[in-house]
């Protein structure tokens, strides 16, 4: 979590999922590209929506839709996928995330930043480094490494795969 001790500034990359306002730290952000097409990989959890072809390299691609508990994204002409880096497994990695639409890059005092609020959003509060205001309403400054780390992801997998082997045991036995 942030804490409101120094007016240093901070830049955050703002933008829309699911008709709330979101931001991460700019030096997160490696680029922002349009939606294109994904290569579904098997076995994958469902916020993982597949992968890219990013320059010679294989980026997966999580749609935080998905991975906040809400209905996958839609895709529209304004959808895209801001390409982050990461840290996974103590290395520094590449993922991209897809979002409704990019909005701006906003300079944020810290002394502006509050911590995460205890209920009221759709985001586990592990996954917020606080929230902040712009203009008239608040929008949630997410912790990117903790939202997309991989043991994260691999307890999606393994819950998903049980449950997977649990509807097929009963459908066999019907």
């Amino acid at each position: 979590m942030i804490t409101p001790e120094s007016n240093q500034q901070t830049q955050h990359l703002t933008f829309h999922l699911a008709g709330e306002e979101y931001a991460v730290g700019i030096l997160k952000v490696k680029e922002i590209i349009e939606y294109g097409t994904l290569t579904v990989v098997p076995q994958t959890p469902p916020s993982v929506r597949g992968v890219i072809n990013l320059r010679g390299n294989v980026v997966p691609v999580v749609d935080l839709a998905i991975k906040f508990g809400m209905p996958p994204s839609s895709i529209t002409n304004r959808s895209c996928i801001v390409i982050l880096e990461v840290a996974l497994d103590g290395e520094q990695g590449v993922m991209g995330v897809i979002v409704d639409s990019v909005s701006q890059v906003i300079d944020l005092p810290l002394s502006e930043i509050l911590p995460p609020p205890a209920f009221g959003t759709r985001t586990k509060a592990d996954f917020l480094h606080g929230m902040a205001k712009a203009d008239k309403k608040f929008f949630l400054i997410l912790d990117i490494d903790k939202v997309l780390a991989v043991d994260e992801l691999r307890v999606h997998a393994a819950h998903d795969y049980s449950r997977t082997e649990t509807l097929t045991g009963k459908e066999l036995s019907q």
